[in-house]
């Protein structure tokens, strides 16, 4: 995707950073390796793109704009940056090496503390990316019951078996594509039906237990009998809501317990690590399924992970991310009726990582809706895209000031939308859907 040719006349506050943009995309592809921090997320003109440092619960970015962050790296960040008990004990195992021709102590010591703290695990293999977990399980459930279906209702990561039901599919094989069906969150008569539709046929079930709603009473108990009634295997993705929702993640917070599990983000505040676990009968396959990476004992990210997953058990992390998550939707949700804009924004999830939802108007998108809040929130000082990704470095006045640029914005916002004039307020295009579960 190249810069926008009428956007010449760059913004002086985030020169630097588009100056950067232009010239990482003559190397990289959209200029940045993840998604999510490229210009289909964050729109041209109006935006950083590239970080400098950060401290706790802000963000500098090569311009010098500083950023109460409620990003947090896609919710990778709980404990906030720059941790000095991580910090010391990365440097302490760095000068012992990073990686080794045989495995070192380390692995067992974050296998066993992740054994201790989730439900499910009872036996753990470690990955670097979200990715290598989901598909790790994904492999395990069809190893296990000897079937090739799976059913999805959320996203699971950029591999070919998920990826395939997405309209971001270019490259997977169509008899990939044909194996992941999809259900609908909330709604068990769906799943019921793709295990009518394809009798002993789907392996395993794979899905965040919660996103941008609660599960309605039954809903998670109801896929788990499902699931289990039909022979296949219960996978949760807690790639964000462990060690978030709950020391033990959202299983626990809602006392389902799946099969398998994966996580990543929250389990090593920010270093490189994901996690498959669960009932060993069905994680001793992994002698047979080949999931190894050179880098799968890397010590670094499990000396992080050590102590950030201790930090979480012996600071209360996760009552203090609600509490202080609880005070946002509380206090987001009187500012909206304020502006009587509940009819387009509502506020959703768990407290600890919330949504503010935009919904289309007569006259305006919800993408150019939630591109314009981007915007004005940027230049107030606030990193945050639709989400609150509550970290635990997060003071009362970072929290006051996010309220307080929320007010101004959904006020301005309210304005633009009464005179019909939003566009005449955006100084960038505005956003566009990355892609599509397919149909």
């Amino acid at each position: 995707m190249k810069l926008p040719k009428e956007d010449a006349n760059m913004s002086k506050r985030y020169e630097n950073s588009q100056n950067m943009l232009e010239r990482a995309q003559k190397s990289i592809p959209l200029g940045a390796q993840t998604y999510s921090k490229s210009i289909t997320q964050f729109p041209f003109g109006v935006s950083p793109y590239f970080a400098s440092h950060g401290e706790g619960a802000y963000l500098y970015d090569i311009d010098g704009n500083k950023y109460i962050d409620f990003i947090n790296a896609q919710a990778a960040i709980t404990l906030g940056y720059n941790d000095n008990d991580i910090n010391n004990a990365v440097i302490n195992q760095l000068q012992k090496g990073s990686i080794f021709s045989l495995s070192n102590e380390i692995e067992t010591e974050v296998a066993e503390k992740i054994i201790q703290m989730v439900p499910c695990a009872e036996m753990v293999r470690f990955g670097k990316n979200g990715s290598d977990a989901t598909a790790g399980a994904i492999r395990l459930a069809r190893a296990y019951t000897n079937r090739q279906y799976v059913a999805v209702c959320g996203y699971h990561g950029w591999q070919d078996w998920y990826i395939g039901s997405t309209t971001k599919d270019l490259g997977v094989p169509e008899k990939v594509k044909e194996l992941t069906l999809k259900f609908t969150y909330n709604d068990l008569t769906s799943l019921e039906n793709l295990f009518n539709e394809y009798p002993n046929q789907i392996a395993g079930v794979i899905l965040e237990p919660m996103n941008v709603e609660f599960p309605k009473e039954g809903f998670l108990e109801g896929v788990k009998k499902i699931t289990h009634d039909n022979g296949a295997i219960l996978i949760f993705d807690e790639m964000i809501t462990g060690f978030r929702f709950a020391n033990g993640g959202a299983q626990e917070y809602f006392n389902v317990i799946p099969d398998l599990a994966t996580f990543g983000k929250g389990v090593s505040n920010g270093f490189p690590l994901s996690v498959i676990a669960g009932k060993k009968e069905i994680m001793t396959l992994m002698e047979d399924v080949f999931f190894s990476f050179t880098y799968g004992g890397e010590t670094l990210s499990l000396a992080a992970s050590l102590v950030t997953l201790n930090k979480l058990q012996e600071k209360n992390v996760v009552t203090c991310l609600k509490e202080k998550g609880d005070f946002i939707i509380d206090s987001i949700s009187k500012i909206i009726s304020k502006y009587n804009l509940q009819e387009i924004i509502s506020v959703s999830g768990h407290p600890s990582w919330s949504f503010l939802l935009f919904k289309d108007t007569d006259k305006y998108s919800s993408f150019e809706l939630k591109t314009f809040y981007m915007q004005e929130m940027f230049k107030r000082g606030i990193l945050a895209y639709g989400t609150h990704n509550v970290s635990f470095a997060h003071s009362k006045e970072d929290l006051n000031q996010l309220i307080k640029a929320s007010d101004e914005v959904f006020l301005k916002l309210s304005e633009y939308i009464r005179n019909e004039s939003l566009l005449d307020g955006l100084e960038c295009k505005p956003l566009e859907p990355l892609f599509k579960v397919r149909g």
